[in-house]
């Protein structure tokens, strides 16, 4: 299966289709509605009851959003990825890898704020990938901090992302402090733009729900939260081993794009401890830029037998913990 998604070709997306059905449908027969532990942002909460009016409150088409929106990650990650050149050949090997692990866990199917923030964030990833090549960069760079600002308005503590625009800058671009400066400025206008909104309407009180964060270090005792840690950090770390083997015949903004994705993994680990309540569900922000290092660690392995044989290895264990444990 493996060698059908390193494949480029256009109808693998049929493949992916099915293959999203198969680690997913075990979450269509366990449906749930939304994440709201009270770390949500002002506009998620807005932005669920206008889905709710609109659609319905039925767990089963929240769960069916919630996957179609991880789908639409997937093939969004994957045009990213192929248009930067990041794999010798266009593939769909990262597609593939963000729909298995984020299958490791169930809250990450789950319709929350860490699932939309990660849509703007892969407008801002898209972004900063330019910012080696432009001349000027003061417009991308107030943009991405914007897009994050908006991002803080969904789930406030993801304004913790800021470092990665600022490492990000100093990766992909020599250090100018006008662009430090107008990247900060980007990431406060969405809350001053809300925020005299809210004050003209007279409804200010909503202003105070806008910065739920806090900081919590918790003691995780669900071992399918433990396992898919591990997982994670293992394939993680096995795709950073085997991608220095062929960074340095990269492009060098190949591997500085490279080096945005490790600085980007780190961060997002980082920001679900400042979450008012801490939830595992909020990691889905670092599934995203870890499933390249998964691609990679498919990429790499030339032995189809190996690869399909580790795939497998993974697959059973998500089954497995879907269906035959408790």
């Amino acid at each position: 299966m493996v060698k059908f998604f390193r494949s480029g070709n256009p109808l693998t997306v049929l493949l992916l289709l099915i293959y999203t059905l198969l680690v997913k449908f075990y979450y269509l027969l366990h449906p749930s509605t939304f994440l709201a532990d009270g770390s949500e942002g002002l506009l998620y909460d807005l932005f669920v009851k206008w889905i709710q009016r609109a659609i319905g409150t039925s767990p089963y088409l929240f769960t069916s959003l919630a996957i179609l929106v991880l789908l639409l990650q997937a093939l969004l990650i994957t045009k990213i990825i192929n248009h930067q050149r990041l794999f010798a050949k266009p593939t769909y090997l990262p597609a593939m890898s963000y729909m298995l692990f984020t299958s490791l866990l169930e809250g990450w199917n789950v319709f929350s704020p860490a699932l939309l923030v990660n849509l703007i964030m892969l407008w801002v990833f898209s972004s900063i990938t330019l910012l080696y090549t432009r001349t000027s960069a003061r417009d991308v760079v107030f943009n991405i901090g914007f897009a994050l600002g908006v991002c803080s308005l969904f789930y406030f503590p993801s304004v913790v992302f800021c470092l990665l625009l600022l490492l990000s800058l100093l990766i992909m671009r020599p250090f100018r402090l006008a662009e430090w400066i107008i990247a900060l400025l980007g990431l406060i206008c969405p809350l001053y733009l809300l925020g005299t909104y809210l004050y003209l309407t007279d409804q200010w009180s909503l202003f105070a729900r806008i910065p739920r964060i806090g900081v919590n270090i918790p003691v995780i005792a669900h071992y399918k939260v433990w396992g898919a840690v591990v997982a994670s950090i293992f394939f993680f770390s096995l795709g950073w081993l085997l991608l220095q083997r062929t960074i340095k015949k990269m492009l060098i903004q190949g591997r500085k794009i490279w080096s945005v994705l490790i600085v980007y993994v780190f961060v997002a680990m980082v920001v679900p401890f400042f979450n008012v309540h801490f939830s595992p569900s909020y990691w889905l922000l670092a599934v995203l830029p870890l499933s390249m290092f998964v691609a990679n660690v498919y990429w790499s392995i030339r032995n189809n037998t190996v690869a399909n044989l580790i795939h497998i290895i993974t697959l059973v264990y998500v089954i497995v913990m879907q269906y035959f444990s408790h």
